[in-house]
């Protein structure tokens, strides 16, 4: 069997080749099958007659074969057989499949009595592919007598052009359904846009069914929700004001409860091809109310059907599939909408008892597990914290001061001479702290020894003269003399400013004075001891009235937090300081140790055992004070 292929989309069309899809003039005989041609509405009627068209226009044709079906999915199916609907030309199916593989034109000679089953003649097969858009629709099979290869080309043109019929009219059916579709998406649109132009649910819903009801021509739209477990009908088209317990409502509710029962929509009659539906609740409406057709359709939100949509219309215009689409469509749009306007319409109790029993449902209901666990949870939280105790402690900013702090002041007037520590150095009692100068006391004390030894040589000359006046007058000035001596004895030895005890020098440092004058009683150092100190808190005045006399308590210092020091409270100031914004009263207790690494001026933060309560009393007890305080502050 030889096989010819032809690019036929790089050379056919053209102009100049001197063919055509059709004769300018169609002979008298082709004239009905033009006519059935122009008339077809079906695409197996215009598959017919271009069929017929195609192969009277090209010579030696013994038969002709268009399969169609679904683009690109198949199963291809005839669609027009010639010269005869009944003639059998199972014979072309070979080549249909090679050329709907290839998705190319193919010309094949075949030999008489070959494989496939065909006629015992040598003829060749002429195959064509219907592409449209790149989307395969099926395929052209002609049987032609043998001719020469020019000929068989200008088969395959032909047919080539031929098939932009079949293109057109694939094309045109695209666009059919493109604007139809285009058209039931602008009505759904255009219905759901209704439930948004309205800020309450009740005139939202009244404009969606009345606007539905308008578009499709229904006798009568209505919607309904579910509450308390069945549906309440909740807006009727055209009808603003209606009785919730008339025979009509109630047959309306009882038929969007079928719907919803059956979780699908039901069309009264039922179609032939339809699934099986209960719809006695829809054939009591009819009968009772003279609706002829009848549609329910379930609302959904989420997960959830929360309400019905219920069409009427007369018994001459039923629900076509179509339309049943068009109202599932704007259900699925539209539902969700209203949905969400009934919820946010309703009273805040409404809403937060609601709330209460979905969450309630959930909790002891199936599924949820993350939310029963989180529940559990938490109220094992809540059990514990509403008996658990724990060490209720207030805290302080704590400072270590030292109990005795001696001063060393100048004795006298004078000058810094030497200065041999500072503030920070360890002292023992009777160290020198510094020294002053004592050169111009040394000089009048000199002078005054001088002054005194004159003066007792005058004595015993006054004596030796029995001068008892001039006795007199030097004895007062011999004791002058001897009293200055004294006095310039004593500061001479003041001059050496000693410590008074073992400890450290907190504040002063001479070094960088050396030759400074100094006053007498001027505070020259203080020093205090290392193993007597006290700590002082200072307490937050909310916190101050937990505070008692005798509680204990352990104290932290930033220069070894690793150590807990305890301590007992000794004494309450009543005197209160502000820091911060902030009111503190001044707490003193007293170490029950003394390490020796401690020195004055330490800091820290040290806690008072006040007692054992509630945890959740420790953690929220400055919350609630503060919102006593505010509450009180705004109580008239």
């Amino acid at each position: 069997m030889d096989h010819l292929d032809l690019d036929q989309r790089t050379t056919l069309g053209k102009p100049g080749t001197g063919y055509s899809a059709v004769d300018q003039q169609p002979p008298d005989g082709d004239r009905g099958l033009w006519a059935a041609f122009a008339e077809a509405a079906t695409t197996e009627a215009f598959c017919q007659s271009w069929l017929a068209l195609q192969c009277r226009m090209i010579d030696g044709v013994s038969g002709g074969l268009v399969l169609l079906g679904p683009p690109d999915r198949g199963s291809f199916s005839a669609a027009a057989v010639w010269p005869e609907a009944r003639q059998s030309l199972q014979y072309l199916t070979a080549t249909a499949k090679q050329a709907l593989s290839e998705r190319r034109g193919l010309l094949l000679r075949r030999e008489p009595g070959g494989p496939d089953g065909g006629p015992s003649r040598e003829r060749y097969e002429v195959a064509y592919p219907i592409e449209v858009a790149g989307r395969l629709h099926g395929v052209i099979v002609l049987d032609v007598v043998p001719r020469p290869e020019p000929q068989l080309q200008a088969v395959l043109r032909r047919l080539h052009w031929g098939a932009a019929w079949l293109e057109v009219l694939f094309r045109r059916e695209e666009a059919a359904r493109d604007e139809a579709a285009k058209g039931r998406l602008q009505m759904v649109l255009d219905l759901a846009a209704t439930t948004v132009s309205h800020e309450r649910f009740s005139g939202a819903a009244m404009a969606f069914v009345t606007a539905l009801a308008t578009r499709l021509e229904c006798d009568r739209a209505s919607i309904g929700f579910v509450r308390a477990g069945r549906v309440q009908v909740r807006a009727v088209s055209h009808s603003a004001h209606f009785g919730k317990q008339t025979n009509l409502i109630r047959a309306i509710g009882n038929a969007m409860d079928e719907a919803l029962d059956q979780q699908g929509t039901i069309v009264h009659p039922a179609p032939r091809d339809g699934p099986p539906r209960v719809t006695r609740a829809h054939m009591e409406l009819a009968r009772q109310h003279g609706s002829g057709a009848i549609c329910s359709i379930p609302l959904s939100h989420g997960d959830r059907l929360v309400g019905a949509l219920t069409l009427e219309r007369p018994g001459d215009r039923p629900f076509d599939p179509p339309t049943v689409e068009l109202c599932e469509a704007v259900a699925a749009v539209a539902g969700p909408v209203l949905e969400i306007q009934r919820r946010d319409d309703r009273w805040l109790a409404t809403k937060a008892v609601e709330t209460c029993r979905t969450w309630l449902a959930r909790l002891i209901g199936p599924h949820y597990v993350a939310l029963k666990l989180a529940v559990v949870g938490a109220a094992a939280v809540v059990l514990f914290f509403a008996g658990a105790t724990g060490d209720f402690r207030v805290s302080a900013t704590t400072t270590l001061e030292p109990e005795i702090r001696r001063a060393a002041v100048a004795p006298f007037n004078g000058y810094i001479a030497e200065a041999r520590v500072r503030a920070g150095d360890l002292v023992r009692q009777g160290q020198v702290l510094c020294a002053l100068d004592d050169r111009e006391m040394r000089l009048e004390r000199l002078k005054w020894l001088s002054q005194h030894e004159q003066l007792v040589k005058q004595y015993r000359q006054a004596m030796a003269k029995r001068d008892a006046a001039q006795v007199t007058i030097l004895t007062a000035q011999i004791d002058q003399a001897k009293a200055q001596l004294s006095l310039l004895e004593d500061q001479l030895s003041r001059t050496r400013v000693l410590a008074p005890f073992n400890g450290v020098v907190v504040t002063g440092d001479l070094s960088q004075m050396l030759g400074s004058p100094v006053e007498r009683g001027q505070v020259l150092f203080e020093v205090a001891p290392l193993d007597a100190y006290r700590v002082i808190l200072q307490v937050d005045e909310r916190d101050v009235a937990d505070v008692a006399v005798g509680q204990k308590g352990q104290l932290l210092l930033s220069a070894f937090p690793e150590v807990p020091l305890p301590f007992r409270v000794e004494k309450i100031t009543p005197v209160s300081t502000a820091q911060e914004g902030r009111n503190y009263f001044r707490v003193e207790a007293q170490l029950e140790s003394t390490p020796e690494r401690l020195r004055p001026g330490m800091e820290g933060v040290g806690k008072v055992e006040v007692g054992r309560r509630l945890l959740v009393w420790i953690w929220t007890r400055q919350v609630i004070d503060w919102v006593r305080l505010k509450l009180w502050t705004w109580m008239p």
